[in-house]
């Protein structure tokens, strides 16, 4: 849990952070693979952002097609934070999740639908009690097609969303920021700790996905 934090730093305002890289595991606590690049090319990476990380990485990994998922830090100004910074609010980042996929096995359609029958999107700079800048919903894409869909997907769920009475999508959307890999302990948290905390939580609506 961070602080409650709702304002997004300035460029000028935001904690400088550091010039040294994160340590992180070199593989994945559940399936082994890799966590840092290079990935083969077969492969194409998404991100997103949808609450406490811990939570939103199981539901990645779980699924089939997910070669590897890291969780990170994205979208601020502070370089190389660490995780007590991004809860201060201080970084303008939000809590990610690194998604590396073969597309032959599963479609960033899929993965969009995951990313939005898994939390609400509506909710602004929170995600349930979870409240802060950290918190706010994202998808940052690694190709133009990525973004098209991601788009495309943000308002054909928002129509449903409306249709069942929920506020207008706050959902960020937009190319790929850096990517900073959070602290090892975060890394695949609720594999090493099973009951640990997640507050994921969805609508209950369906997105209808795309083709």
């Amino acid at each position: 849990m961070g602080l409650l934090s709702r304002e997004m730093p300035t460029a000028d305002s935001a904690l400088p952070g550091r010039s040294d890289v994160m340590q992180v595991p070199e593989t994945h606590f559940v399936n082994g693979a890799p966590l840092k690049p290079p990935f083969s090319e077969n492969l194409q990476t998404a991100i997103f952002g949808l609450g406490c990380f811990w939570g939103a990485e199981r539901r990645f990994w779980k699924t089939q097609g997910v070669y590897t998922t890291a969780v990170g830090y994205a979208g601020g100004a502070t370089p190389n934070p660490n995780y007590e910074e991004v809860c201060s609010g201080g970084t303008g980042h939000t809590e990610v999740v690194l998604v590396v996929y073969d597309p032959d096995m599963v479609s960033f359609q899929d993965l969009l639908t995951l990313f939005w029958e898994s939390h609400d999107p509506t909710q602004g700079m929170r995600q349930g009690n979870d409240i802060g800048t950290q918190y706010r919903s994202v998808i940052y894409t690694s190709s133009e097609e990525q973004l098209a869909d991601a788009i495309a997907s943000k308002e054909t769920f928002g129509e449903s969303l409306q249709a069942a009475g929920y506020s207008s999508v706050t959902t960020e959307i937009c190319s790929a920021p850096e990517f900073y890999y959070a602290e090892h302990y975060h890394q695949q948290y609720l594999a090493k700790t099973p009951d640990g905390y997640c507050g994921l939580s969805g609508t209950g609506v369906c997105y209808q996905k795309g083709t």
